[in-house]
């Protein structure tokens, strides 16, 4: 390959669009320092070994240092030196010995290396010391890119909320296992580009698939020296730039990045991104000196007011971006902007959400960022998903965020979780947390959407370990338990881990579906763990955070018990989407509508009638029925709606409850389309009014009304939903029969979508 730079040309450039930006003559390198004294761009060999010119950017304008090359190209590798005060204690950290790495770089090269020379100060002294070692060679570099790729037909699949189901997965560890998957693109973007991996997510009915953080980032060097890794990779050092580890071909990772977004829209699956813009992989005052710290300490991060020496420290990691800077502010929205317009993402899930909006005085819903994204007109159009705490002061702000947002309900999954586990007293609250959580989320306008409902997520338990551990198991990440939560709300079912125990086993299968299928046909917008449809276990361990093994891989060694529990939520997803009732953007009230004669939503007793205001504080109470009329206004138009009416029944009871089939308008004949101690029966079997249904202990029932004077679409969809499943079933593996299982994984038998 010949040389990047030809020879060095320098004219002025230009300080706008921040970064390397090819123009298809040379390129402009713009860089914000509102405290230096002088930049020098450093232009290294194509590994990124040898620093082969130094060439200080001529000019200043506006607080940014830009210079133009017209003999670089797209595959030049450059780094920055930025010279300015070494003044901890004024909140200035500048040492042009080390190497920065530009934040607006679009690909990095190589990977960090920890040695003494990359800190600024000198090791095993106090941070006021001033390093003078040269850190280019530990360094990673930044590259310059074309971004030129050709999309063809692909358009973005713009699923409207009310229908979207997230489906939260890591890209290396989804397809690590795959016997689809080639092994050279096994972990990948390439990986989860395949047909065969996206036909199955497709087969399973979600409609979104949310990545853990794939911006470039660091391992922590406590996790090396163990043996581990940063394997979630919430340790971002790029906010541009694909992580190389994630592609079978590093030097054009950002084109694989975008072939495997074009594979999954082709498929109608958005891609949303997890995203981690609160803090940087740089640390505390004793972190290294990788970026933003040596080009502008003072301006990138929230420091302590009355002592610019340390750090303010929100997010537990050390550092914490300063969101209250215009020029922070406008990175993460360039950031934003960037992977939506050329990378062509659907929607953003931002990890410590609040964080975004913090100011000196705490959080700011009117917080300049959070308007900023309405405002714009590519990322208003997109999906915006906040984490809505950190572990700052009021850092918890669920249903804070502005309109035009949806946010992590971890109310809704407290809550579920407590009330199938039996604790008593919950009766109440799940009837708010099945109604999108209104009294969080109904106000200024916001749409039941806006709650994001899970069960599971990375960070915790999984699915099958939420019904089969007490406690969590953590030794392997070598932090002798001290890691993880120790409040799960998790219930073993009368076995810690794995058991032999037919009757155990019964109650873990049916707790899995209760759970999921509360999930499922809640208000709200639900969001899946990817492997949870079929039972993926860490053996315990809530916090895997640096497992890059099998404890958090997925494993694709399907069994009977694993595809039944897939085909069940399969069939859940159909019942959701096929009647419109069970996925409302109105919030549901249950007040009497005097103009149409009718309530959104009853809470029924066992009886079959209303719950009195007085019953919903009975401790003892485990049995409830949430009635939704299919008749009650769906819009802000005041006209009745054409739904199905649909009657869902919980019994987090031991023992079985005779449940009355109440009388309503429109109909007397209820049809059970789903019974989680029963989940194979597809006779859809039907009751009249005031007969009763045995619910078995502990299990979920789903009625729908067949109207008298015309038949169901609704019923007429999920019936037809129901008959594709069963002529394209998921492919089971066994010890027996896992080659070929591998091999109908492999030509796409079975998971072709419906």
């Amino acid at each position: 390959m010949p040389p990047a730079i030809n020879r060095s040309r320098v004219s002025e450039g230009s300080p706008y669009q921040l970064g390397a930006t090819w123009d298809g003559l040379g390129v402009n390198f713009s860089l914000f320092s509102a405290n230096a004294t002088k930049v020098e761009l450093c232009l290294f060999d194509d590994a990124g070994e040898i620093e082969r010119e130094r060439i200080e950017l001529p000019e200043y304008t506006n607080e940014v240092w830009h210079g133009y090359l017209p003999d670089a190209r797209p595959g030049t590798t450059y780094g920055y030196r930025v010279h300015g005060p070494y003044e901890p204690e004024a909140g200035h950290r500048f040492n042009p010995n080390k190497l920065c790495l530009d934040p607006y770089a679009k690909a990095h090269v190589g990977s960090l290396q920890w040695d003494p020379a990359i800190f600024g100060y000198v090791m095993g002294q106090d941070d006021l010391t001033f390093d003078e070692r040269d850190s280019a060679r530990f360094m990673p570099k930044s590259r310059v890119i074309d971004p030129a790729f050709t999309w063809g037909r692909e358009r973005p699949p713009s699923v409207p909320w009310d229908r979207t189901i997230v489906y939260e997965t890591h890209v290396r560890g989804y397809t690590m296992l795959h016997p689809a998957v080639p092994k050279h693109l096994r972990g990948t973007f390439a990986g989860l580009g395949r047909k065969e991996v996206v036909d199955y997510i497709k087969t399973l009915g979600v409609t979104s698939v949310e990545l853990l953080p794939v911006h470039t980032f660091v391992n922590d060097s406590h996790l090396l020296e163990k043996g581990l890794t940063n394997y979630w990779g919430y340790n971002s050092i790029g906010f541009f730039a694909p992580d190389p580890r994630y592609s079978a071909v590093p030097d054009f990772v950002f084109s694989e990045f975008k072939e495997m977004v074009a594979r999954l829209h082709d498929a109608g699956l958005e891609v949303i991104l997890d995203v981690v813009y609160n803090h940087t992989a740089e640390g505390n005052e004793n972190g290294p000196t990788l970026s933003f710290r040596g080009i502008d300490n003072l301006s990138y991060y929230r420091l302590m007011p009355d002592d610019r020496r340390h750090y303010i420290n929100d997010t537990g990691t050390g550092n914490t971006l300063n969101m209250s800077h215009a020029r922070v502010v406008q990175m993460v929205t360039d950031s934003l902007r960037y992977w939506t317009t050329e990378m062509h993402v659907d929607g953003f899930r931002f990890d410590l959400g609040t964080i975004l909006a913090r100011e000196s005085d705490g959080f700011n819903e009117a917080h300049g960022f959070l308007q900023s994204c309405l405002q714009d007109p590519a990322l208003s159009a997109i999906k915006l998903i906040a984490e809505p705490w950190d572990i700052g002061p009021g850092g918890y702000q669920v249903g804070r965020f502005p309109p035009g947002w949806a946010e992590w309900n971890d109310k809704f999954r407290d809550t579920v979780r407590s009330y199938w586990k039996g604790d008593s007293g919950k009766q109440a609250e799940m009837a708010t947390r099945l109604s999108a959580s209104a009294d969080e989320f109904a106000h200024r306008g916001r749409k039941a959407w806006a709650s994001v409902n899970f069960i599971t997520a990375h960070d915790g338990f999984t699915l099958n370990d939420l019904v089969s551990y007490n406690d969590k198991h953590n030794g392997a990440n070598g932090e002798d338990g001290r890691d993880g939560h120790g409040d799960n709300q998790s219930w073993n079912c009368g076995a810690e881990g794995p058991t032999d125990d037919p009757e155990i086993i019964s109650i873990r299968e049916r707790q899995k579906r209760n759970l999921l299928a509360t999930l499922l046909l809640a208000q709200g917008t639900p969001m899946i763990l990817a492997g949870d449809e079929f039972g993926r276990t860490q053996d315990g361990n809530n916090n895997a955070y640096c497992q890059d093994n099998e404890i958090s891989w997925v494993n694709w060694n399907f069994g009977e018990k694993e595809v039944e529990l897939a085909e069940f939520i399969r069939k859940v997803i159909v019942l959701r989407q096929s009647f419109p009732i069970l996925r409302r953007t109105r919030f549901l009230s249950g007040a009497y509508n005097p103009d149409l004669d009718v309530r959104d939503v009853r809470w029924l007793s066992p009886s079959g009638q209303d719950i009195e205001d007085s019953q919903w504080s009975d401790t003892n109470a485990r049995c409830f029925g949430m009635l939704l009329d299919g008749r009650a206004q769906a819009s802000g138009i005041k006209r009745p709606a054409m739904d199905a009416t649909a009657l869902l029944v919980l019994n987090a009871h031991h023992d079985v409850v005779n449940f009355a089939m109440p009388e309503v308008v429109g109909g007397n004949t209820w049809r059970c389309l789903l019974d989680t101690n029963n989940p194979d029966d597809g006779n859809q079997e039907s009751f009249q009014t005031d007969e009763t249904y045995e619910i078995t202990g502990r299990s979920l029932v789903l009625f729908v009304l067949e109207p008298e004077s015309k038949r169901s679409v609704a019923l007429r969809r999920a019936i037809e939903g129901f008959r594709q499943m069963a002529e394209r079933p998921i492919p089971m593996a066994t010890p027996e029969t896992g080659p070929e299982t591998e091999r109908a994984l492999s030509d796409g038998r079975g998971i072709t979508p419906p």
